[in-house]
């Protein structure tokens, strides 16, 4: 073997390796004029821009020459260094093969007693040929082509183990590395946080610049103190809360949106510097003031310093967020209460449509059935029941906010100018003492999974109680036939009708809203469903129905009749003695509603609505009428008998009696003086 020849290259700068190597490479082989040799200047081994900077790598970094030769071993593909005595003695303790162009690691023979070693810059694929350097603590190989840690497990002195920017993809092999202090893995194609538990003594670890989308599976380093995680893909962050002395948390650069994916960082108490800036939650106007608020040990945010002014301010704007933050949450429980009630009280109205369908079917039958037998009837409407379509109602009923009842069974709400009533309980609010102004800001009331008919009982309240209302709505209220819009005429106004197809059959009768504007037609109403009411609607409507309130009127009884026009008149002059004494001016501006009172002609006064519990109530008037006249023909039939048999008795009996009378009064005056002697003893007897 020849030896090489070796020069030092002075130049020194603090925190570097410098030195000038002489290789030579030599297989025993080869001829004199197939040596090769390499002259290398070797630049500052410095770190600058990187983040991990570490005590080890100053206490070994020094002003270094070496006289290396890289020999050919029994295996041609592993090359030995070589490095001479002096160089040993000099720098026994560390080896710098930085930008050497090495593809693969040399054996290094007789250094077990290396400490540091450096092969930055190269193009290493593997690490291996390093198990006999069991004292090694500082070990770089950044900037190589590494896919793999491995080659590690004999190294159980390592402190220090830099692999950033190689192409590794998984955590591995670190199992015997009790020791490590800081592990550098920025710049790999690492996708997951893994085989790092054990490493309780680490105090640094850089995953920068690699492919993670979360954090976690942290627990175990109860040393970490600096955690580095910029230039990722991270979405939420867990498991940092366990680490209780991490104090130093990059995240800088990924995307994190919302204080809640990150949220087990308020509970960590050792953290005190932490960025997010190049997250989109930085963007948001919140953002410093929630992570100050609910993160009270940090020191800086996004390398900044945090001032008291700051805190203070945070504490502020934390406080009317809480305070925004209970009056939603406060607004959410209400919405969910009426959300939960409303589904009830459907669900209820669901079921009592099927009973009454049900109840109505078998109800006709028996009508069939006994209809020769009924004596007396009564006219009015007929009274059936269209079962709605079954709603798709939300199926999720439940507890999981607490303090919501889903047991009610009405739901009253007021909301801005409009009074909403769910399910028929809610008519009683009517009878509330409600604040004059309520009373006066409702303009439109809103009926939802109520029967027409209580509704209908309703209506004086309503006109009484809330004056204003102009606007009536209707949906789910079993709306079926054009004579239940007759009980709407004793309102006091109607400006707009809305009748929604849900629940109300009424509306598939094209002619409705015509039947509406012509029985309504004293409220001159303005909209319904909607849609402006135009003179030809009205011109439309008196030709369809005008003729039908004219044959209505005149097939009424007289009786009726005059009862009918008896209330017009009371509400004639009822409205005389309103307005006398009053000014012109109050007069007139009282003009129109005092016409809709009163305009209501004798035609379409006529065509009224008999509820179904006026119906039936009728109707069970009538049974007990019935009930009464039986019973009482039966006891006068019973009577008449019973004097006819007594004067069938007394007509065979009289011939005897009559005999018998005759003979006895005979008997009576055959003695004269004797039958005078006891008259006037009977008369002395009385006195």
């Amino acid at each position: 073997m020849i030896p090489g020849k070796y020069r030092s290259v002075s130049g020194r700068t603090a925190n570097n390796v410098n030195c000038g190597l002489h290789l030579v490479i030599q297989t025993s082989s080869l001829p004199e004029k197939n040596k090769v040799e390499f002259r290398l200047s070797k630049e500052a081994s410095s770190f600058p821009g990187r983040l991990l900077q570490h005590d080890l790598e100053r206490n070994y970094s020094s002003r270094q020459g070496d006289h290396i030769n890289l020999v050919s071993s029994s295996m041609p593909s592993f090359p030995i260094l070589q490095r001479s005595s002096e160089e040993k003695i000099l720098y026994s303790d560390r080896l710098t093969l930085e930008r050497q162009k090495l593809t693969i690691c040399p054996v290094i023979d007789g250094e077990e007693h290396l400490r540091l070693l450096n092969f930055q810059h190269n193009f290493i694929t593997r690490i291996q040929n390093i198990s006999n350097l069991q004292r090694l603590i500082f070990l770089d190989l950044y900037d190589n082509q590494i896919e793999e840690i491995s080659g590690l497990s004999t190294l159980r002195s390592l402190r220090v183990l830099l692999l950033g920017k190689n192409r590794i993809k998984k955590i591995s092999n670190l199992e015997n590395l009790q020791s490590l202090d800081v592990l550098d893995l920025h710049g790999n194609q690492i996708t997951r946080i893994e085989n790092v538990n054990h490493l309780c003594d680490l105090r640094v670890l850089n995953l920068a610049r690699n492919l993670l989308s979360h954090v976690d599976n942290l627990n175990g380093l109860d040393s970490l103190t600096e955690l580095n995680l910029r230039h990722n893909q991270i979405t939420f962050v867990r498991d940092v809360d366990n680490l209780p002395c991490l104090q130093r948390l990059f995240l800088s650069f990924n995307n994190i949106s919302s204080f809640e994916s990150v949220s087990c960082l308020a509970d960590s108490t050792s953290l005190s510097d932490i960025t997010f800036d190049g997250n989109p939650i930085a963007q948001e106007s919140w953002y410093k003031h929630t992570i100050l608020q609910n993160m009270m040990q940090l020191r800086q945010l996004d390398m900044k310093r945090i001032t008291e002014e700051e805190r203070r301010m945070a504490s502020v704007v934390a406080k009317k967020e809480e305070e925004k933050k209970r009056e939603s949450h406060k607004q959410s429980l209400l919405k969910e209460k009426k959300r939960l009630t409303i589904n009830n009280v459907a669900r209820k109205w669901d079921l009592q449509q099927h009973r009454v369908s049900n109840f109505a079917t078998n109800q006709d039958r028996k009508d069939s059935d006994s209809s020769s037998q009924d004596a007396c009837q009564i006219d009015g409407s007929t009274i059936s029941a269209f079962p709605e379509e079954a709603g798709s109602l939300d199926s999720g009923l439940t507890n999981s906010l607490q303090g919501l009842s889903v047991t009610d069974t009405h739901l009253v709400e007021v909301d801005g100018d409009t009074l909403s009533l769910y399910g028929s309980g809610a008519l009683e609010s009517l009878d509330r003492n409600w604040s004059v102004q309520t009373t006066g800001m409702v303009t439109t009331v809103s009926f939802t999974f109520i029967e027409f008919d209580e509704i209908v009982q309703v209506l004086p309240k309503l006109k009484i109680k809330f004056p204003n209302s102009l606007h009536l709505k209707f949906k789910e209220t079993n709306l079926v036939m054009l004579q239940q819009f007759n009980a709407l005429a004793q309102l006091r106004r109607i400006d707009q009708l809305t009748v929604d197809p849900q629940g109300n059959p009424v509306v598939n009768f094209t002619l409705w809203k015509y039947y509406v504007l012509f029985r309504l037609s004293h409220f001159s109403m303005q909209k319904i469903n909607g849609t402006e009411v135009t003179p030809n609607d009205m011109i439309m409507a008196e030709r369809l129905f005008g003729i039908l309130a004219h044959v209505a009127s005149s097939e009424l009884p007289q009786y009726r009749l005059i009862s009918i026009l008896g209330d017009a008149r009371k509400k004639q002059f009822q409205y005389l003695l309103d307005t006398k004494g009053k000014k012109p001016g109050i007069v007139n501006e009282e003009n129109n509603d005092s016409k809709r009172l009163v305009g209501e002609n004798t035609n379409r006064a006529t065509l009224n609505y008999t509820t179904r519990e006026f119906y039936n109530e009728k109707l069970e008037e009538i049974k007990e009428k019935k009930k009464f006249c039986k019973m009482y023909i039966e006891d006068l039939v019973k009577e008449a008998t019973e004097i006819n048999m007594k004067n069938e008795a007394l007509q065979k009996l009289w011939p005897q009696m009559f005999i018998e009378l005759v003979r006895d009064a005979v008997l009576e005056i055959h003695n004269k003086n004797s039958y005078m002697k006891l008259c006037l003893q009977q008369i002395t007897d009385q006195k």
